[in-house]
């Protein structure tokens, strides 16, 4: 019985469904929107995958037809594509596809037999399909039972199904944390077994399926798969060796437990979440031991950044979120190196070197707090908020995220007599400094503070003319 949620959807699908109809072919509503309207997820976002026994070139001619826009770089894997006003929609030829021993991309073999081509997709939640226009679930390895009963299965055994597609076993922890699916023991030990054939697979869909674990609502129990399969080792080992870690702060028995910890109560912002699994990856470098056999972790954020930056270079991240992420590691312990009271200056200076990132900063500060200790807790929430309610102050009162020096270049130069160069960077940053520490100043304290600056400076000497320096022109 096909739910009552999906037939606006359907509506939609049944006019495409009769022109292949017409052409004398068979049409299936497949993926993420047959499981998601089965498990009360329906979301229709206007994009629809299909899945036909229409060759590629009929299929072709159909959307051709039929749509405002077709392409057909994947026609070769047997997928076509078409718009129709706000409508996307993806037609692929029943197929068998697997990596070969070696290959980073897969063979395909196109097929007629609807089975065939279901029992090729990764997990039985997703080898379901609904036949259009008759409305005819086809389920021929019970994903509606296993979405019932929180099972995750693989229609054929998971040893051929995670070697015809080895990111299968990553993409297994996605459906384990989003969907609250249990793996059975087939499937745990054959991604054990097979976890090295990850390394056929490229970086970029690696990082992608990384990218979406990340941003479900509850990672924790996929970053737990991960680890516990040996599979984090083939891609991310920074995160197996936390578990060799002591915390000595927090209420886990490792740094592992506490970086899971942290993502799961942080919000789902890929970055934020990206963050959180990498804020803790330096401690292993920087463990030291004091008297008494105190654990400390001197300058984990710094070579944590580096690290961060490696890895997800390996991984083929786009630089700007290399920056962001390695930048949001190297300041998650700045809020703690201020005492209770936040001096204005303190928290210029929090907010320049923040930048864009001040409120995600923010937000992984919050979730590095998973001490059990309630005072500890409260008192570090006490201040975040405090701290919070100091710039949102100093924000409305001094322009602060456009925080500049009170003079620009062109006004230094113009003042002091001097060409562009060195010297005009360091006045700026003379100013800057000023501004950050005493809060904005008008014009003409602004130029007192220049002049004093220029006085003390060795090309001038005490009275405060240039000395003929390169900088000074």
């Amino acid at each position: 019985m096909v739910p009552e949620r999906l037939r606006p959807t359907l509506d939609a699908a049944n006019e495409l469904a009769r022109l292949f109809e017409g052409a004398g072919a068979r049409l299936y509503l497949v993926g993420g929107i047959v499981r998601d309207a089965l498990a009360d997820r329906l979301n229709d976002d206007g994009d629809f995958d299909f899945t036909t026994d229409a060759l590629p070139s009929v299929t072709e001619k159909i959307l051709a037809g039929w749509g405002d826009s077709v392409w057909a770089q994947g026609k070769r894997f047997g997928t076509i594509g078409a718009a129709k006003g706000t409508r996307r929609v993806e037609v692929t030829t029943h197929r068998a596809e697997q990596y070969g021993a070696s290959s980073r991309k897969p063979e395909v073999v196109f097929s007629t037999a609807l089975e065939a081509d279901l029992a090729r997709r990764d997990f039985t939640v997703n080898a379901m399909a609904l036949s259009l226009p008759d409305l005819q679930l086809v389920d021929p390895f019970n994903g509606v039972g296993d979405l019932t009963e929180r099972k995750l299965r693989t229609p054929l055994a998971p040893e051929v199904s995670f070697t015809d597609d080895p990111l299968r076993m990553l993409r297994a922890a996605r459906f384990i944390a989003g969907y609250g699916l249990q793996p059975g023991p087939e499937v745990v030990e054959a991604v054990t077994l097979l976890r090295g054939r990850l390394d056929i697979v490229s970086d970029e869909r690696v990082r992608d399926e990384l990218d979406k674990l990340m941003v479900v609502a509850d990672p924790s129990e996929g970053l737990w798969f991960l680890v516990k399969t040996g599979l984090a080792e083939e891609f991310l080992p920074e995160l197996p060796a936390l578990a060799l870690e002591q915390d000595p702060v927090h209420r886990h028995k490792d740094v592992l437990a506490h970086t899971v910890a942290v993502v799961q109560r942080a919000r789902p912002d890929r970055l934020v979440r990206l963050a959180a699994l990498f804020h803790d990856v330096g401690k292993p470098k920087t463990r030291s031991f004091g008297p008494g056999g105190a654990v400390s972790f001197h300058h984990h954020e710094i070579v944590g950044a580096r690290m961060t930056r490696d890895r997800m270079r390996a991984l083929r991240y786009p630089a700007d979120d290399i920056e962001k992420v390695s930048g949001l590691v190297e300041l998650h312990l700045r809020f703690h190196t201020y005492g209770m009271g936040w001096t204005d200056s303190a928290v210029r200076r929090y907010v320049r070197d923040a930048g864009d990132l001040l409120d995600q900063l923010n937000e992984l500060t919050r979730s590095d707090c998973t001490t059990r200790n309630a005072a500890r807790a409260k008192a570090l929430a006490q201040r975040m908020e405090e701290l919070e309610a100091r710039i949102a102050e100093l924000r409305e009162r001094e322009e602060l995220a456009a925080m500049r020096p009170d003079l620009d270049g062109r006004e230094i130069m113009a003042h002091l007599g001097l060409r562009p160069g060195p010297v005009v960077g360091r006045a700026l940053a003379y100013l800057l400094e000023a501004r950050l520490e005493e809060g904005p100043h008008d014009h003409d304290d602004a130029i007192k503070l220049l002049d004093e600056w220029w006085a003390a400076q060795p090309e001038t000497g005490a009275t405060g003319q240039a000395g003929g320096t390169d900088d000074a022109g």
